[in-house]
């Protein structure tokens, strides 16, 4: 059990976290104090990437394993900063619980993963089999997986734990997300003449209702797949006096295990080819939204947002044993699966590697106006991070 030297360590080291802003793509200050606390816990190395990330690690005396603990330091902005009764990056304690943006996604997370990386060395003596890594990850909020890909190409992890928010219960899977950008063409005219053009809106209508058709399948553990119009806007904006000559929808669809880039666009190139075939003045594509965005070390990061679903079985070897680790602290878990995105997308997803999720707080506490994490939820991470580490590094 964690002692109270530990308990004031990691919500300190929360609280410094959370008084480091650090929106998507200005992660130094969070980035620095990090790995500063890292290297002052006498990690082994510890290292920043070129996409900003930090990276600690921690040596058993014998041969093993990597365990990695991925938390990502990024965090959504904060819309209203008048709406918050606590100052969103004061990193305030009051009541058991500390305040601000990213104490629940996933600062606190990220704080007691460092900070149990730190105790399980110092109360093993370091004589476990492999190597913990605790990495504090960038950009996660806007590219589920593609900062990761950096980090697990260098450390090449055999087990991974996502830290997001699970109320301390075991996650063994999730859906995954993609975006889907569909587009039309038109032919501009003065609105007072319309039929000199062709109506950009008027073709994505005809899109939009062959779309709808598309029924996204169902899985057993991780429930049916999504297909949702989430933004729609014409060009030229605001159309004055003009026919629109192009519009773009973006549809949220959220994905189940094993389905491929292929296979999911393939139902909306066939819905515009199937209105191209119809109607020769009708000009529209479908393709997955690619993003790139600028990194705080000055790299930039980009990448198809496509992130795959992923699910492993509750007897899996390494879920039991994570289980029987969580138990023999006195935690329950329940095994279940994380209902949005996370990194877990490239380990699991693209890489294959074994994955879990245990995270403290609730997962309706992120992005949310004074957002919070408690202090009984951070030291039972503590504890289950630190259990977790010697049931699958034979500590």
């Amino acid at each position: 059990m964690v002692n109270e030297e530990q308990k004031k360590e990691v919500v300190q080291l929360c609280r410094e976290l959370i008084r480091r802003r650090s929106y998507s793509g200005q992660e130094a200050g969070a980035a620095d104090a990090l790995a500063d606390f890292m290297r002052g816990k006498g990690f082994d190395e510890v290292f920043i990437d070129r996409y900003g990330s930090v990276v600690g690690s921690v040596r058993g005396k014998r041969p093993g394993p990597g365990i990695l603990f991925d938390g990502h330091i990024d965090t959504v902005p904060v819309v209203d900063v008048h709406g918050w009764k606590h100052d969103p990056f004061g990193g305030e304690a009051a009541d058991g619980r500390i305040y601000g943006r990213g104490a629940s996604d996933m600062k606190g997370a990220t704080a007691a993963m460092a900070c149990a990386a730190a105790n399980f060395a110092k109360a093993t003596g370091r004589d476990f089999a492999g190597t913990v890594h605790v990495a504090g990850v960038v950009f996660e909020e806007l590219f589920e997986g593609v900062a990761a890909r950096e980090i697990s190409a260098r450390v090449k992890p055999e087990f991974v734990v996502i830290g997001e928010a699970s109320e301390l219960n075991l996650k063994i899977g999730q859906r995954g997300r993609a975006e889907i950008v569909l587009e039309t063409a038109g032919v501009p005219a003065h609105s007072a003449n319309p039929e000199k053009g062709v109506n950009a809106v008027h073709a994505m209508i005809k899109l939009i209702a062959e779309v709808e058709r598309i029924v996204p399948g169902r899985q057993p553990v991780l429930g049916k797949g999504v297909s949702v119009l989430t933004d729609i806007i014409s060009t030229p904006y605001p159309g004055a006096s003009v026919v629109p000559s192009g519009c773009r929808v973006t549809y949220d669809r959220r994905l189940l295990v094993g389905e491929t880039r292929e296979a999911v666009i393939a139902p909306y190139r066939e819905a515009a080819e199937r209105l191209a075939a119809a109607d020769p003045a009708f000009r529209g594509t479908a393709s997955f939204a690619r993003g790139k965005e600028k990194c705080h070390t000055g790299d930039s990061i980009e990448g198809e947002r496509f992130f795959p679903g992923w699910l492993f079985g509750a007897d899996a070897e390494f879920v039991r044993k994570a289980l029987a680790g969580l138990r023999s602290v006195g935690l329950e878990p329940e095994i279940s699966h994380y209902s949005f995105c996370t990194n877990g997308s490239h380990y699991a997803g693209e890489a294959g590697i074994k994955t879990l999720g245990f995270g403290p707080s609730r997962e309706n506490l992120a992005h949310t106006t004074d957002e919070y994490i408690e202090e009984t939820q951070l030291y039972a991470a503590l504890d289950g991070y630190q259990a977790i580490s010697k049931a699958l590094l034979e500590a």
